[in-house]
């Protein structure tokens, strides 16, 4: 059994000390009440849930597992998750963040965001749950009728119904223009769905009444390729008039995967059979519609990341305060006892900070990322509005894409930490492991995000949002390049902020002239652009650590972290800029 508590102190000082949440939040159009008072009850309600309630089914649920009935083509989620499930419907977690008109509570995204980190600690398999409905839940708002939004939002607020997102076909991964599900309109307005969809997270299960899936198909007379597609409303039960459930429609999990971690998530085959569906948006944009899903949930999978390394990271440093081997190199540490604990070795701290270096700045960037979401969606004016936009644009990749990486690392190095006692299931660590695999895969491989944030972020859209935060290092470089207590941070920072705007554009100037460039850095320049990115959240968070009401302790933790991250992670930007350099002439054709 794995321990876990809510990281309430460093979740409060990354929300108030280093991005001034409370004072941005209560700026904004009907954030008037977003006050930390507010904020804080809500974190500390999240911690107790996830705490008490779903961490204690994260190993359990993992050894059951869900159970697939092939007679009813019915899914049971492990024991104890639909009570849970229960207590976070009826404690209104599921509208958090939803409008007030659909039963929501209208909380900022920064929040959600925190409470989401808190409960994916707790149990990440359970948490997929919610999750899908969320990027449901937002497609709907945006892009649904009224009608729409009363018959299949507010359900799902309210926490009754859960949604899903089923885009994936067995041709059809990241290519979403080779899909061949068809949508045949019938007299009635409504339209009949026959096709399958694969990897379908939550597609079957017994959480809720109903499961309203949101389905990418092609009309009739769609174009060929991703410009003809649409999005339809597929509930699993049909609704009737009054909005009490009718038949069961012709949707049904053909079956669940065996997966080497998300045990407890339900991930499905899920098969159309001419299933009742409703058009979403607008005929053949249903691309668009699936964007407003898949950009909330990309942050929502770099929030798993974050959560499975906290998680982590508190086990392998409980385990090295506690474990006995050995002795220091300099002499014993612990002479009353038979050897020392684990933390006299330089390499298990090496690792320790590692993990805390990455748990600590990634949360910092998710939740600067969730806040600019906020910002875009009720900032006072359209250009303030249109900033927060370009850089959320630009960021996302890098906290999907980068955080989901290092969460590898940090698993990894915990289950190191552990030794031959991590590799085997009993002490739990080994879960992490696996359940951290799949997040560089589901919504956008890391390559994806790699070519999303050169490709698109960068080039096509001539790097706006990129030149927005350059900027923004840039002041802060500038405004405290005479704080001593920054003096070993702000050199380093300006400089490797300088080389990346210069690499970004000889970059896109090799692009230019052969596209092939582009695939061939990718990879490295997201790297690269994240570890910079990191820094500066480590420089923010020294910053503001010296000025909080914090412990000395704390803010002592804060600076050695930082300089343990300036001296030892970043200078990974130097490999990434020499593969990036090497150009495309490296990777031969393959026979």
């Amino acid at each position: 059994m794995t321990i876990y508590k809510a990281p309430l102190d460093d979740l409060r000082f990354a929300l108030y000390d280093v991005l001034g949440a409370e004072k941005t939040l209560t700026a904004l159009q009907g954030g008037e009440g977003h006050t930390r008072d507010l904020l804080d009850a809500v974190l500390e309600e999240a911690g107790k849930l996830s705490e008490q309630v779903l961490a204690p089914t994260n190993g359990p649920g993992d050894e059951e597992g869900c159970h697939y009935d092939k007679a009813t083509q019915t899914v049971t989620t492990p024991k104890g998750f639909k009570e849970a499930f229960k207590q976070f419907a009826e404690g209104g977690w599921a509208g958090l963040t939803m409008a007030e008109e659909f039963g929501g509570q209208a909380l900022p995204a920064v929040i959600g965001t925190s409470t989401t980190e808190i409960f994916q600690s707790g149990n990440l398999s359970w948490s997929l749950y919610p999750l899908l409905s969320e990027g449901s839940s937002h497609a709907l708002e945006l892009h649904g009728t009224d009608e729409q939004k009363n018959v299949y939002l507010k359900p799902i607020v309210e926490g009754r119904w859960t949604g899903t997102m089923c885009l994936t076909e067995p041709q059809a991964g990241s290519d979403l223009g080779l899909l061949k599900t068809r949508a045949e309109p019938v007299d009635n307005g409504s339209y009949k769905i026959t096709g399958t969809k694969i990897f379908i997270s939550a597609g079957e299960h017994d959480l809720a009444e109903n499961i309203v899936h949101l389905v990418l198909a092609r009309l009739p007379d769609a174009p060929a390729g991703s410009r003809g597609i649409s999005m339809f409303i597929v509930p699993k039960f049909k609704v009737n008039a009054d909005g009490s459930l009718g038949a069961r429609n012709a949707v049904a999990a053909g079956a669940i995967e065996h997966k080497m971690g998300i045990k407890g998530s339900a991930t499905c085959v899920m098969n159309f059979d001419a299933a009742e569906g409703y058009l979403i948006g607008q005929p053949h944009k249903g691309l668009a519609a699936m964007f407003t899903m898949m950009n909330a949930a990309r942050l929502g999978v770099g929030v798993q990341g974050l959560a499975l390394s906290e998680r982590a990271l508190q086990n392998s440093l409980n385990y090295a305060r506690e474990r006995l081997q050995g002795r220091s190199l300099s002499g014993a540490k612990f002479a009353d006892k038979p050897a020392d604990n684990l933390l006299v070795q330089p390499d298990v701290r090496r690792m320790l900070l590692t993990q805390r270096a990455i748990v600590e700045g990634s949360r910092t960037l998710l939740l600067y990322t969730a806040l600019q979401t906020d910002i875009e969606a009720r900032g006072a004016d359209e250009a303030t509005r249109k900033k927060a936009s370009d850089l959320v644009a630009f960021l996302i990749p890098i906290a999907k894409g980068v955080v989901t990486e290092l969460a590898q690392e940090s698993t990894k190095e915990a289950l190191q930490i552990y030794g031959g006692h991590g590799y085997i299931g009993e002490n739990g660590v080994e879960q992490f492991v696996r359940d951290a695999r799949i997040i560089t895969l589901y919504e956008g491989t890391t390559g994806i995000q790699a070519a999303d944030l050169l490709g698109r972020k960068i080039l096509q859209l001539q790097g706006v949002g990129a030149k927005y935060f350059l900027e923004e290092i840039g002041a802060f470089c500038q405004s405290h390049a005479q704080d001593a207590a920054l003096a070993s941070l702000i050199g380093p920072l300006a400089k490797a902020t300088k080389e990346w705007s210069e690499l970004t554009q000889k970059l896109a100037a090799r692009v230019m002239s052969n596209p092939e460039e582009l695939g061939a850095a990718a990879l490295d320049y997201l790297y690269y652009s994240g570890y910079i990115t990191l820094a500066y959240m480590w420089a923010r968070s020294v910053a503001a650590a010296e000025t909080s009401s914090q412990s000395a302790a704390f803010k002592q933790a804060k600076r050695d972290t930082a300089n343990f991250y300036f001296a030892r992670i970043l200078p990974r930007c130097l490999m990434h800029k020499a593969a990036i350099e090497a150009g495309v002439e490296t990777l031969p054709a393959i026979a």
